[in-house]
C-alpha cells in the first residue's frame, strides 16, 4: 500500500516533468524555424500528447522510462548547428526551471500552511516534483544517444563529434542499456542530482 501511495505522489511530478520537457523542445524548434512539432500537435502541455504508454508505465513502476519524442526537421532551422543545440537544451532547462519554482512552492507551504495531513501530502508531491524534474534534466544531459546531451555535444563539437556518434551509435545505445539494467545510471547522475537539490534548497531555506 505504501508503495502504491508513493507512486501516486510521484504521478503529478512525472506528468508535469514529461510534458514541460517535450513541450519546450517543440516550442524552441518552432521558434528556430521548424513547424514540425506544431503540425504534430506537440505545442501543448497536455500530457496525453507527450506520453508513450509503455515508457510512462516503466517510469512510474521502475523509476526509468521514456516519453514520445518530439520530431524535429533540422533542415528548417536558420542556423542548424546552433538551433539544434538550443532545441536540445530547451527540455532540460525547462525541467530545471520547474524544479526551481516548486522549491519555491515548498518554501511557501512551509511558511504559510499549518501542520496537517493535507500539508504533508502537498509537501511530498512538491518535493517529488522537484526531484523528478532534476532527474529528467540531468539524465537527458548525458552525452549518450538518443539523449539531448548527445545532440548538444554534437552541435558544439561539429563534424568530428557527429562522426564519432555515427560510428559508435549502436555501441553507445548498448552501453546505455547496460547502465540502466545494472543500475549504473543512478550512480552516475545521483550525486549531481543531490548537489542540484541541495543548491536549490539553500536558496530558499
Amino acid at each position: 500500500m505504501d508503495y502504491i501511495l508513493s507512486r501516486l505522489l510521484f504521478l503529478p511530478g512525472i506528468l508535469l516533468g514529461i510534458s514541460i520537457h517535450e513541450f519546450s523542445h517543440g516550442y524552441a524548434a518552432v521558434k528556430m524555424g521548424d513547424n514540425t512539432p506544431l503540425l504534430q500537435g506537440r505545442i501543448t502541455l497536455n500530457p496525453i500528447k507527450h506520453i508513450d504508454p509503455m515508457g510512462f508505465m516503466c517510469l512510474l513502476l521502475f523509476g526509468f522510462g521514456w516519453a514520445k519524442p518530439v520530431m524535429i526537421n533540422s533542415r528548417n532551422f536558420k542556423n542548424p548547428r546552433r538551433d539544434d543545440a538550443i532545441v536540445s537544451l530547451a527540455g532540460p532547462a525547462a525541467n530545471f526551471l520547474i524544479a526551481f519554482l516548486f522549491m519555491l512552492f515548498i518554501k511557501l507551504v512551509d511558511v504559510f500552511m499549518p501542520y496537517t495531513m493535507l500539508r504533508q501530502v502537498i509537501f511530498e508531491v512538491l518535493v517529488s516534483t522537484v526531484y523528478i524534474n532534476l532527474v529528467l534534466m540531468v539524465f537527458n544531459l548525458l552525452p549518450i544517444p538518443p539523449l539531448d546531451g548527445h545532440h548538444i555535444l554534437g552541435s558544439i563539437g561539429g563534424a568530428r563529434v557527429w562522426n564519432f556518434y555515427y560510428k559508435y551509435y549502436d555501441h553507445l545505445r548498448f552501453l546505455m542499456l547496460l547502465l540502466i539494467v545494472f543500475r549504473g545510471i543512478g550512480r552516475i547522475i545521483g550525486p549531481v542530482i543531490n548537489i542540484l537539490y541541495n543548491f536549490l534548497f539553500s536558496i530558499f531555506f
